[in-house]
């Protein structure tokens, strides 16, 4: 599916990279973001596009991916190419002369590149800014890659924050989880900043959200030791249509069951109670913590409107779909990969304090994720 066909997830595109914010700070500049293929990235990465071609950014992507191929697939089909009145044109696409594949002008840069191996000082050239998003996010890659999962949240991180302060890059996100929160200890309804609940480290699930503590603590020593100006993205439990189909989070499972018309599958009683977030609203909190955050400082990407327990997700999406909610447990590596939280709800009130505001509630935001992928 060419998602630049679909003029829903162009409003999307165009709503997120029209927001008020200080955009002169990445006008004329390069950007370097690990994971550009995945959820996160893509969108982002279509959203700074956008503002070359309606605005004459003048900003320059570096994008690492496992797969130049895939990546080039995804990002040079035709596209819509906006215009500063926003009327779509052409998407132009080429290749770099540095091997990479190349789109949007020669504005976007795709390297395939293992982020737990160093990057070379100079190898890409100078990143004015570097966004840290590749990381194993579902749950069969936690029990099948639990190595994979914690080198690339704590290693991949460090080549990066390396690499930012090869280039004296003027800022660094690394974009963390909700899952460093724990378990609720029931003293809380929301977590805020600062809260910190259980977690079994002593477990193959753990990988996940303690690499991603411990990421966000070798974030502190970068600031603390070489001076480097960092922020922290924690998102929530994140969807919209650049997920990916090898997806295994629930949430990921039951759009694809939905859109196939089939049953919603639960593979457990349901009563677990998270935040969710549509990417467009995802990426419009991490550009603000980007752009506004203050150093060394970690934001809930998270809204109140979209947390909601999985049996009732199951049944809105089923209700989409004109189908029904069935119950199967789960086989033992799909299993392993599960979160053992089961209240984890957000506060996100400080990054509004920075002007975010998130568009969609969890009903529109699964809607639209359907009505697009169908």
């Amino acid at each position: 599916m060419n998602l630049y066909e679909n003029k829903l997830y162009m409003e999307d595109v165009k709503y997120t990279a029209e927001l008020s914010l200080p955009w002169e700070k990445l006008s004329g500049k390069t950007i370097l973001i690990s994971g550009v293929t995945g959820l996160i990235g893509s969108f982002l990465a279509d959203v700074l596009l956008y503002r070359n071609r309606a605005y004459d950014a003048g900003i320059t992507i570096l994008g690492l991916c496992r797969d130049t191929n895939a990546a080039a697939e995804r990002f040079q089909k035709p596209s819509p190419q906006p215009s500063p009145s926003g009327e779509g044109g052409a998407f132009s696409a080429g290749r770099g002369s540095e091997g990479g594949a190349v789109s949007a002008a020669a504005s976007l840069h795709l390297f395939s590149h293992d982020i737990n191996i160093p990057l070379a000082p100079g190898t890409l050239g100078r990143a004015d800014f570097v966004l840290h998003l590749a990381s194993n996010t579902h749950p069969v890659q936690y029990a099948t890659d639990p190595i994979g999962t914690i080198t690339s949240n704590i290693i991949g991180l460090m080549n990066m924050l390396e690499y930012a302060c090869d280039c004296s890059s003027e800022r660094v996100l690394f974009a963390s989880s909700n899952e460093i929160y724990g378990e609720n200890r029931g003293d809380v309804e929301l977590f805020d900043e600062h809260y910190c609940g259980y977690i079994d480290s002593n477990t193959l699930r753990a990988g996940y959200p303690e690499s991603k503590r411990c990421g966000e603590a070798l974030v502190q020593a970068y600031i603390r030791q070489k001076g480097t100006d960092a922020v922290i993205a924690r998102l929530t439990r994140s969807y919209g249509p650049t997920m990916k189909m090898s997806d295994t989070k629930a949430i990921s499972q039951f759009i694809r069951k939905g859109i196939a018309g089939e049953d919603i599958v639960l593979k457990s009683a349901g009563e677990q109670y998270y935040s969710y977030t549509y990417v467009s609203d995802a990426v419009a909190g991490l550009l603000t913590v980007l752009l506004a955050g203050e150093c060394g400082a970690a934001y809930n990407i998270s809204d109140e409107a979209s947390d909601i327990k999985l049996k009732d997700l199951a049944a809105l999406i089923a209700g989409c779909a004109g189908k029904k909610v069935v119950f199967d447990l789960p086989d033992a590596t799909e299993a392993a990969g599960f979160s053992k939280a089961t209240k984890a709800r957000l506060d996100g009130s400080l990054l509004k304090t920075l002007g975010f505001a998130p568009r969609y509630d969890i009903r529109t935001g699964i809607e639209r994720t359907i009505t697009i992928l169908r």
